[in-house]
């Protein structure tokens, strides 16, 4: 059963109530060709019709619940129609986040892959020119703690024990992980074995690829950390001062309820603390996730 982010409704409860929406799911499914290829990678058992449809249920059972509160709300002042649109904007933003949470799932699973990637190669390379076998150093790399790698291993191990060559194994294995490195390290032995090379050079050419890989990402990941300090500065901390300072005089000015003045200033509080978050976020997105 899978669980869909900011939703009101039990996961069992979304689901029944997905059923009345699978209808307009068809009509949008097309217009997100990426969500089953996600859900995939992701590893979440659902089809991209069904989680299509529980997100619809999930947004549609927020925007009720917003849109009565908000409405109640800004009612006090007047403002019926005004809690609707606010409701209506943020269940759009929440629809969207829900869409895109596999490919979140994904990502995750990328990093777990590719920080330890380069590890289990030299471990595996180590382990073949001592002479054993590859099948053995699945089993032995399956067995230890190189986090999502042996998870992927361990599935090789059990896909070649019920009966499949290796090179199908490792191809299929490639093809269904979301990691391009581990795709690409994959492919490499399969294509080797076919070809009848010896494992070693292909581990060997692996690894190196891998480390130019990873210096390339560092050197990256340091010339980029510059122009988000300055975004920091600019946007987190520079503007708000200015714009309170602007708003300050501006109120001498103009005569501005106190409501009005409260939604401003908390809207002004509510901006630095997205900036804030967003800023963070994107530090730790942008981090190589080669590195261990």
């Amino acid at each position: 059963m899978v669980r869909i982010p900011f939703s009101l409704l039990p996961p069992a409860l979304l689901e029944k109530t997905s059923s009345l929406f699978m209808g307009p799911a068809d009509l949008l499914l097309n217009f997100f060709p990426f969500l089953k290829l996600n859900l995939l990678q992701a590893e979440l058992s659902i089809s991209a019709r069904g989680y299509l449809a529980q997100c619809l249920a999930a947004t549609t059972t927020l925007f009720i619940f917003f849109g009565a509160v908000l409405t109640l709300l800004f009612a006090k002042q007047g403002n019926y129609i005004l809690g609707i649109f606010v409701a209506l904007a943020f269940s759009c933003i929440v629809f969207m986040q829900q869409l895109y949470y596999p490919r979140l799932i994904a990502a995750r699973r990328i990093k777990g892959i590719e920080r330890n990637l380069l590890g289990a190669l030299r471990t595996i390379l180590i382990q073949v020119r001592s002479g054993v076998p590859l099948f053995n150093v699945l089993v032995a790399i399956s067995t230890e703690q190189y986090g999502e790698v042996s998870v992927e291993f361990k599935r090789a191990v059990r896909k070649i024990n019920s009966g499949l060559p290796e090179v199908d194994v490792l191809e299929q294995l490639g093809q269904e992980n979301p990691s391009i490195y581990f795709r690409r390290a994959l492919w490499q032995i399969a294509d080797g074995m076919k070809a009848g090379a010896p494992i070693e050079s292909v581990l060997k050419e692996a690894i190196e690829t891998l480390s130019r890989e990873q210096l390339l990402e560092i050197e990256h990941y340091g010339s980029t950390l510059n122009p988000l300090a300055m975004f920091y500065m600019l946007i987190a901390i520079i503007l708000p001062a200015l714009g309170m300072t602007f708003l300050i005089i501006l109120s001498s000015f103009i005569a501005l309820d106190e409501f009005a003045a409260q939604m401003i200033f908390w809207g002004l509080y509510g901006m630095v603390l997205f900036f804030q978050v967003m800023f963070l976020g994107m530090i730790r997105s942008r981090r190589p996730t080669l590195i261990n």
